[in-house]
């Protein structure tokens, strides 16, 4: 006579089984560095850890749309309190709760993870900015009101983040092309210039191609410098800095991005790069600050 074994019913996987293993040394700006003010670093590695996840699911190559949106669902649901499923949206709706600040900005990037799930082209340059609204000025907006910015710096900050979201775009043309047949590319800037999407998926970029690039590179370096002067006008001095660590990486991409074929070349700055830039525009914001202060 057999006797059943009763077993505890498995844990739903979570948006955390499926991480990609990119982490904040990664990205083309600083995570949480040591400009930060060390106590505001845990609830910055919470918010990007949440974020990193979303993104790292809505990219997944072996989901199904609808498998990806339920987990981002299920991330949704734990940073708001109505599931506790989630680890990463746990901890960051603890951190929130600790320092009084909301979720909607976090939530606002789980939207843009949504928006690539269902959509892999966009027709225009303001179709673009649009997913920047959830996918990057968010960011911005949520590192501003950690320091307790006041929220007439959005604006700023808003085009910083864009540009910064477009230089990774532009970098990455050929790889999401090929990898999520995704195009960030608007639509009508190829056209505008006879090239095609299916010249993304090249070894080097065609002469269209890499004219419709070009100009693209332009006009982003063109945004950043629209809010470039946020960096001296932030309060918190640390804040400020690192601000103008983050503009003077996005400046160099952005040159790369004009001068070099993202599809054939390294349009990237090394750790040594950014270490290196790193310290100089952070003296150069320093000084300017002090300069500025000394005047008043």
């Amino acid at each position: 006579m057999s006797t059943a074994i009763s077993q505890e019913p498995s844990a739903p996987p979570t948006a955390e089984s499926f991480r990609s293993g990119k982490s904040g040394g990664d990205e083309n700006f600083p995570v949480a560095s040591l400009l930060i003010a060390a106590p505001l670093r845990p609830v910055i590695l919470a918010f990007y850890d949440f974020v990193r996840a979303g993104d790292d699911v809505a990219d997944h190559p072996a989901l199904s749309p609808d498998r990806k949106h339920a987990l981002l669902d299920q991330l949704d649901r734990s940073l708001i309190g109505e599931s506790d499923v989630e680890p990463l949206g746990v901890r960051l709706r603890a951190q929130l709760a600790a320092r009084g600040l909301v979720n909607r900005h976090a939530r606002d990037v789980l939207d843009a993870f949504r928006q690539d799930v269902d959509k892999s082209r966009y027709a225009n340059w303001d179709e673009l900015i649009s997913y920047c609204a959830l996918s990057a000025m968010p960011v911005g907006r949520f590192l501003l009101d950690v320091h307790g910015e006041s929220r007439d710096r959005w604006p700023a900050s808003d085009v910083i983040c864009a540009a910064l979201q477009i230089n990774n775009h532009l970098q990455d043309c050929g790889k999401d092309f090929v990898d999520l047949n995704r195009v960030y590319i608007p639509l009508d800037a190829l056209t505008a210039e006879g090239a095609d999407v299916a010249q993304l998926g090249a070894p080097r970029a065609s002469p269209y191609l890499r004219a419709c690039l070009k100009k693209l590179a332009h006009r982003n370096r063109a945004l950043l410098e629209s809010g470039a002067a946020l960096s001296g006008e932030i309060a918190d001095f640390r804040l400020g800095l690192e601000i103008a660590v983050v503009v003077s990486h996005a400046r160099k991409i952005a040159d790369l991005l004009v001068a070099r074929d993202p599809l054939s070349e390294n349009v990237r700055l090394d750790k040594t790069q950014m270490l290196f830039g790193a310290v100089t525009a952070a003296g150069a914001g320093a000084a300017a600050r002090l300069f500025r202060r000394g005047r008043g």
